[in-house]
C-alpha cells in the first residue's frame, strides 16, 4: 500500500528534547512533563510541510525525519 503524504519520524535516543521542534509545529510535536518528545501528528497535513521541514532542518542531533 502506498501511503500519500510525508511521516514524521523521530529517533528518540538521538533527541535532546530541546524543543525548537515544538515551537517549530506545535500541532505536530510535543515535549511533556517527563521531559520527552511525543508526536502529535506522524502524518501531518501537507498544509504543515513548511513548519515541520523546520523543525527536521533546527533538529540539533538531527533526531527528525520527514519520509514522503
Amino acid at each position: 500500500n502506498y501511503c500519500w503524504g510525508m511521516r514524521v519520524t523521530v529517533d528518540l535516543d538521538m533527541c535532546a528534547s530541546t524543543g525548537g521542534c515544538v515551537h517549530q509545529a506545535p500541532t505536530v510535536f510535543e515535549i511533556r512533563d517527563d521531559g520527552m518528545l511525543y508526536i502529535l501528528q506522524e502524518k501531518p497535513s501537507e498544509d504543515l510541510r513548511a513548519q515541520v521541514t523546520a523543525a527536521e532542518e533546527l533538529c540539533p542531533t538531527g533526531a527528525i525525519v520527514i519520509v514522503d
